[in-house]
């Protein structure tokens, strides 16, 4: 297990010396979603930005490709190797914001490595990130270690613990994504049940599901609506990505998440929340070098066959 140096938070005086200027001309106010923010499926589609880093693109360029794909912000990876590292969320995630408002864009969440409070910059991450106005941010993953489930679980449910107490205290709500095993690793959480058992003695407004209905695709094949069913007074946000069970992730369009009724089940539960869009499929011609231009056109197709199952629904 790797060994961390403990820490370094920054006090509130510095917190907000640091951040209050770049955060002055970002629209804060409310966190709810205007009807221009929510599009015309009334559900704003963010990019989880992980794809673009296959280019090693800039924030401003990053600002620019998801306004030409006609998307409404993005999914920011804040934890080692992201976007954004975490010792430098404090001054980096502002000035993300503030390029992205520039283009009436957001960043609608945050996909960190934060287990529990104890986790490098956990607490000035998430101080960022709720003075920026987001409300959500996404776990890192436990590995499914061999032993006991239950013991697991109640490991899962002490740490969650100490970070429910953070999150009421700030505001925010940290989710948990069902994850299907890659190859010999297995995520805890995987299994819709187990994410159950983790989630369901704590508060939804502090621990939510990332409900992921690809991976629950592939690892409980038509079973999954009623673990969905059981989750979801915890489910928060929808993470999208199309699948072929036993062939891998296809673009948009080509697998089976169309047929599953899931899209239909959001219309009826009045789902508001960010869309997070996540392209894991191949995105360029075999063979040829990945391009700004190639993966444009990936995401503007991918979030025109999303809105176009939201609309449909």
């Amino acid at each position: 297990m790797a060994h961390h140096t403990k820490p370094r938070f920054v006090s509130r005086r510095e917190f907000l010396s640091r951040t209050a200027l770049s955060v002055s001309g970002l629209a804060l106010a409310g966190t709810s979603v205007s009807a221009a923010e929510k599009g015309s499926a009334g559900c704003p589609i963010a990019v989880f930005s992980k794809v673009c880093q296959e280019l090693k693109l800039s924030f401003d360029e990053v600002a620019e490709l998801t306004a030409e794909a006609g998307l409404d912000g993005v999914d920011c990876p804040v934890r080692d190797g992201g976007e954004i590292s975490p010792e430098k969320a404090a001054d980096q995630l502002p000035q993300y914001a503030n390029i992205l408002q520039q283009h009436k864009l957001r960043i609608w969440l945050l996909t960190t490595g934060i287990l529990s409070p104890a986790s490098p910059f956990a607490e000035t991450i998430l101080r960022t990130g709720r003075q920026l106005g987001i409300n959500y941010y996404r776990l890192g993953f436990a590995e499914r270690e061999p032993g006991s489930a239950k013991k697991r679980v109640h490991e899962v449910r002490a740490r969650l613990k100490d970070l429910a107490a953070l999150n009421r205290e700030l505001g925010m709500c940290a989710l948990l994504q069902n994850h299907s095993p890659s190859g010999q690793t297995k995520y805890f959480g995987g299994d819709l049940a187990e994410l159950q058992a983790a989630v369901e003695s704590f508060d939804p407004a502090q621990i939510g599901v990332a409900f992921d209905i690809g991976h629950a695709l592939v690892v409980h094949g038509e079973s999954w609506k009623g673990h969905f069913e059981s989750l979801r007074p915890h489910f928060k946000v929808a993470y999208v990505k199309d699948v072929k069970p036993g062939t891998g992730w296809v673009p948009f369009g080509e697998g089976e998440i169309e047929a599953t009724g899931y899209f239909q089940i959001l219309r009826k539960m009045n789902y508001h929340e960010p869309v997070s869009l996540h392209v894991e499929f191949e995105w360029s011609d075999h063979g040829r070098r990945k391009t700004r231009a190639e993966l444009a056109r990936a995401l503007k197709s991918s979030g025109h066959v999303v809105r176009r199952w939201l609309e449909a629904a």
